[in-house]
């Protein structure tokens, strides 16, 4: 007699296989929905305002009760993408986001963090230097007991948005529409730089050049946990640098 089936076996069933029309038109609409948006109003940024000796605020300068609002609504996108990969039967896993290793990618994740984390203040400080890149302020209001705290907020909601949207599900939606590796990731690298363009020349290729090494991870690892804590680490860190340091930051 065969073994009975478990019922999460019975109920387990194999990812749908969804059309070429429909990836793209879900694809469009996530990206729409997040960054390709943003992306577009950088574009208009850089193109609307100066870049040398400018100012530019990463975290909008708002009270506790919006900072809370927009942390919320901000991962509404993320939220979506992982409803769609559940609903088609292909799992988070499918993103990278399995939760099976934890420690590991965590181990990974601080590993990026310190590969990453020099390379970028030194881009940063010579692209303000030279004016091809506006001062950024990457932190929320100062002097208040929250604002660390939403600091590590907005920092999760970046690393959480760019990371899952951009990489993980972007990277895979394009392989599965039979686009080569190498132009994913591509793709993949100039979106992040597109977004970041409202900093200025240095954010775009700074970023560009972030993109193309955290694509080139994610489809040698299948894994998106290592970046969203690299990315976080990343941005509580230059928010915290900004914080001790900003008198003797260039441009400010």
């Amino acid at each position: 007699m065969a073994a009975p089936t478990r019922p999460s076996q019975r109920s387990r069933r194999p990812p749908a296989r969804l059309s070429k029309g429909t990836l793209v038109e879900e694809s469009l609409v996530v990206l729409s929905l997040s960054l390709l948006a943003s992306a577009v109003y950088a574009i208009i940024s850089l193109t609307s305002a100066p870049v040398k000796g400018a100012t530019v605020f990463v975290v909008p300068q708002v009270g506790l009760a919006t900072q809370l609002a927009n942390f919320a609504f901000g991962l509404a996108p993320v939220w979506l993408v992982v409803f769609l990969v559940r609903r088609s039967g292909e799992g988070v896993g499918a993103i990278g986001l399995a939760l099976d290793r934890p420690r590991r990618d965590l181990a990974s994740g601080l590993v990026l963090f310190v590969i990453v984390g020099a390379a970028g203040i030194g881009i940063y400080l010579a692209s303000v230097a030279l004016g091809v890149n506006r001062f950024v302020v990457p932190v929320p209001p100062l002097g208040h007991w929250w604002t660390v705290p939403v600091l590590f907020l907005n920092g999760a909601q970046a690393a959480l948005v760019e990371e899952v949207i951009v990489v993980g599900y972007l990277i895979t939606r394009l392989q599965q529409l039979r686009v080569s590796e190498p132009a994913a990731v591509g793709v993949s690298a100039l979106l992040r730089g597109a977004y970041h363009l409202y900093q200025g020349w240095g954010g775009f290729g700074g970023n560009v050049a972030l993109g193309l090494f955290f694509g080139w991870f994610f489809t040698r690892t299948r894994r998106t946990w290592p970046l969203v804590v690299a990315h976080l680490l990343l941005d509580v860190g230059a928010g915290l640098g900004y914080i001790l340091f900003r008198t003797h930051l260039p441009g400010s």
